[in-house]
Formats: structure tokens, C-alpha cells, sequence
């Protein structure tokens, strides 16, 4: 099935892994890691379990504080471990499992890295919202696992460095983002004639709205998502097109492409996920039903495709498919994107850490929806102000290859920088909204 991988060291795709192992793709169950099954993602991944249960054993579960929706998923699947965030959450996740059931419960990041990396587990689903997934990413890199990977913030905090664990352990990633799955589909044997990446995007709820009414969006409105079915975080992101601009990053890792050539559409009907444009001007597209069951299904059962529930794409009942340029005046994320990759030295994670805290603002009714752009802008302007030059955040590995202990000290140590500028961009952006800058 190689032919069926993007590529990695051709011109035009320079994909972030190899391809799993043939063992992998040969083996009849896949002892599953999900980090972050109480999530829109890990629910629906666990619909994929469910259509084909012969092929997965859930060996651990992982959630926040969702300890109810946690607990009833564990007493259906029987994980030998269970993670969450601390240590009032385990205590009351515990109080509601049956006393004929004691799974192993860790708590906090390290708890989540632990499960990431369990000896048995072969495919961890990495599904944890925003920056607090980077943790149980790199845990499943450093050990080598197949990362189904959901959680878009990893690869924008860390990008060169997931690839580059990726190059010594033989971890390998394969996308569920429904735009990358989609690239990654119009890819397979095509890799090297790509010419651009063109991701699409529905435009959110206020895709037809002026600016006068953006002044003056409710949390609800934002939350209203017209297509997709999808988390509060995930939804306001994707009302800023921030989840956009995530997602330009997020390609510029995956597939090794320069900025310039990842374009965005704003495509209404959300059918076509994404596209690629061939070296000789044609067009590949990917369509299917908006479900993200598909791109789950797509990784957990690669290379094969299953049924799994979704119905097929009717196109003689579907609507007529529009396209058109992002409105960059009315939505700036993307031109904070295309910025961050351009200038680097950090500014993606503060990018990132000011657009959660801005949106946890938001969502709080402490700041409007205009403010959450703006403090992101302000964010990423002091930043660049203060910092030296383009110093990379991350730099080349130097642990001695085969020295696992090295490298996961080495990466702690890149670890602990992205968190502190993490923290530092979320301190501001609370200043701002409490100082009204």
C-alpha cells in the first residue's frame, strides 16, 4: 500500500511520518488509545469501534472532567486505564464505576502521556481539545505509536518537532482534520506531481454577515454552526475562521508545503473537504457526507475503507456547489497565520494560546466577538516586538539516535519553552479583556 502514502522525500509533498508499519496495516485489532473520548471526535470514534468491533480493543479512555460521559464509556468498553484531568475528578470517577470494575485511573498530563504510550497500544487517537493535546502527542511520537490525529494544535505548537521525533522513533500520523484526510485521500499516488493545497472552509455562521453585525454576535449565534456538529471551542473557531487559519498550519506541517502554496475556499455546502491542484492544473477533490465518521474511519482502518455508518453522498439530491474567496477584512485569522509561519520564532503558539484564552472569554461573556481577533493581533504584535530576530522556538535534535532518554529530556526542554509563552499569551490576553485595551 505504498503507493497509497503521500511521499516524503519527493519536491513536491515531504509528508511529516512514513507509513505505518506493514504489521500495522496487517494486523486484524488494533489495541486503541482514545485521548479525548468524551469529545465530539472520540464519540464519533467510538461509533467507528462500535460498526467494527472486531478490530479494535479500547485499552484506555481519557477526558477533562466529563467523568459522567467517561464513566459510561468505561463501562461499556472495559479500558484497563482511565484518564483525567485531577485528582477531584478521579476521585468522583471512581465513585461511579462498578465495584466488580477498578480500571488503573492517572490524572494531568502525565496521566494522559502515560496512556499515550502504554507498551500494548498500537494507535492512539489524539482528540484532546486545543493546546492541552500536545502533551499526549508527542507521548505516543516518542514511543513510536500510529497517532490518528484530531488534535490540529499539536502540529501548530510543534510542528518541525512532531516530525522530527516522527524521523527517530517511526511513530507515523495520519490525519483526521476532514480538510487534511481529504488532501491526504487526493494525495495518494499523486504526491509528487501536487502543485498547491487548497483547503476548504464552510465560512461559519456569519460567512454573509457585514461588519456591523459581527459587533454585535452572542455567544449562541457563534455557537450555531450551520454544517457541523462540533464542540463549543472548535465552534467559535470555526465562526473567526481561526479554525482555518489552525488548519493552514496544521498543512504546513503535515505535508511539508510552503505557505504560499496552501490556499483557502470558502465552500457553503461543506461536500468537497478539500482539494489538490496537480502540477498540470487539474483538480482532485474528495467529497463526501459532513460526518466526521469518515476521516475517523479513513485512519482508524487504514489503508482500507469500511462502511461505518454514514450514508453515501446522494449528489443528484445535493445542492449545487459554491466557491469563493475568504474575506480577510472581515475575517483576519488567516492573515494571522500566513504571518506566524512567515515570521516563526513562536508566534503560532501565541498565536494559539491567545486565540483559547480570547475564546474562553468569549464564551464567558467577558469579551466580544471581535475582541477575540484583536487580542490575538495585539498578542502576536508585543511578541514579535520583544523577540530576537526569527529565533526558532524549536530548534534540530541533538539527543544521539537510539537514546530514547535523551531525546524525551531534550523535548521536555522544547516542551517547557512552548509552555511558558503558552502561559505568557494567555496572561495578556486576560490583562487586555480586564483592562479594556
Amino acid at each position: 500500500m505504498s503507493n497509497c502514502w503521500p511521499g516524503r522525500d519527493g519536491p513536491a509533498i515531504h509528508y511529516i511520518s512514513a507509513a505505518p508499519s506493514p504489521e500495522w496495516q496487517e494486523r486484524e485489532r488494533h489495541e486503541l488509545v482514545i485521548l479525548g473520548s468524551t469529545g465530539s471526535i472520540g464519540r464519533n470514534a467510538l461509533d467507528v469501534v462500535d460498526s467494527h468491533p472486531r478490530h479494535f480493543h479500547v485499552l484506555a479512555l481519557s477526558c477533562a472532567r466529563n467523568v459522567d460521559m467517561l464513566a459510561r464509556q468505561a463501562r461499556r468498553y472495559k479500558p484497563r486505564l482511565l484518564a483525567v484531568l485531577d485528582e477531584e475528578s478521579a476521585y468522583d470517577l471512581r465513585a461511579l464505576l462498578p465495584p466488580d470494575y477498578q480500571p488503573e485511573i492517572l490524572v494531568g498530563p502525565q496521566g494522559y502521556a502515560a496512556a499515550a504510550s502504554l507498551p500494548e497500544a498500537d494507535t492512539v487517537l489524539s482528540a484532546q481539545v486545543g493546546a492541552a493535546g500536545l502533551e499526549g502527542t508527542l507521548a505516543a511520537a516518542l514511543a513510536g505509536k500510529v497517532i490518528c490525529l484530531a488534535n490540529k494544535e499539536s502540529l501548530v505548537l510543534a510542528g518541525e518537532l512532531v516530525r522530527q521525533i516522527c524521523e527517530r522513533t517511526g511513530a507515523a500520523i495520519l490525519p483526521v482534520d476532514s480538510e487534511h484526510n481529504a488532501i491526504f485521500q487526493c494525495l495518494a499516488a499523486q504526491g509528487q506531481e501536487a502543485a498547491r493545497l487548497l483547503l476548504t472552509a464552510s465560512g461559519g455562521p456569519f460567512r454573509d454577515c457585514d461588519a456591523e453585525t459581527l459587533r454585535h454576535v452572542t455567544r449562541e449565534q457563534a455557537l450555531n454552526h450551520p454544517n457541523w456538529v462540533m464542540g463549543a471551542k472548535i465552534s467559535i473557531d470555526s465562526a473567526s475562521m481561526m479554525n482555518k487559519a489552525l488548519e493552514v498550519v496544521e498543512a504546513f506541517h503535515l505535508y511539508g508545503v510552503p505557505a504560499e502554496r496552501i490556499d483557502v475556499l470558502v465552500h457553503p455546502q461543506s461536500l468537497v473537504h478539500s482539494l489538490v491542484r496537480l502540477r498540470d492544473g487539474s483538480l482532485l477533490a474528495q467529497l463526501g457526507t459532513a460526518d466526521m465518521r469518515l476521516p475517523l474511519a479513513h485512519c482508524l482502518l487504514w489503508p482500507h475503507t469500511q462502511d461505518c455508518g454514514v450514508p453515501p453522498l446522494d449528489l443528484t439530491a445535493a445542492p449545487a456547489l459554491t466557491f469563493r474567496q475568504p474575506d480577510t477584512e472581515r475575517f483576519p485569522a488567516l492573515t494571522f497565520a500566513r504571518r506566524a509561519l512567515r515570521e516563526r520564532g513562536g508566534l503560532c503558539v501565541v498565536m494559539n494560546a491567545a486565540n483559547e484564552a480570547a475564546v474562553e472569554l468569549f464564551l464567558a461573556g467577558r469579551c466580544s466577538f471581535l475582541d477575540i481577533t484583536r487580542f490575538i493581533e495585539e498578542a502576536m504584535n508585543r511578541h514579535a516586538a520583544t523577540r530576537p530576530g526569527h529565533t526558532p522556538l524549536c530548534g534540530k535534535l541533538t539527543a544521539p539516535v537510539g537514546d530514547a532518554l535523551a531525546l524525551r529530556a531534550e523535548v521536555a526542554t522544547y516542551v517547557e519553552r512552548i509552555e511558558r509563552l503558552d502561559q505568557e499569551s494567555r496572561a495578556l490576553v486576560h490583562a487586555l479583556a480586564g483592562d479594556g485595551a
